[in-house]
């Protein structure tokens, strides 16, 4: 049962720098340490008699990949366009330009 307070750990972790941070690419390493976290769980309490628990693992780095690849592609046209990887730069920029069109 160690692997359910590994992943309390590295949910609380995630959590934390979910709420705690500001830039673009720590914000998404915190994602992606909570859906690790998750697919442990998966894959540990899964009996080992079958082969579900390699299958729930290679359905979740699959879509934890596709996921990943669509977020630093956002990640760098969020910061091309505005210059910045702060996500509290970027709202004020965003509301800038609103203003200004109207």
């Amino acid at each position: 049962m160690d692997f359910v307070v590994l992943s309390l750990i590295m949910l609380a972790i995630g959590i934390y720098g979910l709420l705690t941070k500001r830039d673009l690419l720590k914000v998404f390493v915190s994602v992606e340490l909570i859906a690790t976290a998750a697919t442990l769980n998966f894959v540990m309490l899964t009996p080992s008699s079958n082969g579900l628990g390699q299958a729930f693992l290679v359905l979740a780095f699959a879509t934890d990949t596709a996921v990943g690849a669509l977020v630093l592609a956002l990640l760098l046209i969020a910061h091309k366009k505005y210059g910045t990887s702060d996500v509290a730069e970027i709202i004020k920029n965003r509301t800038r330009k609103k203003r200004r069109r109207e």
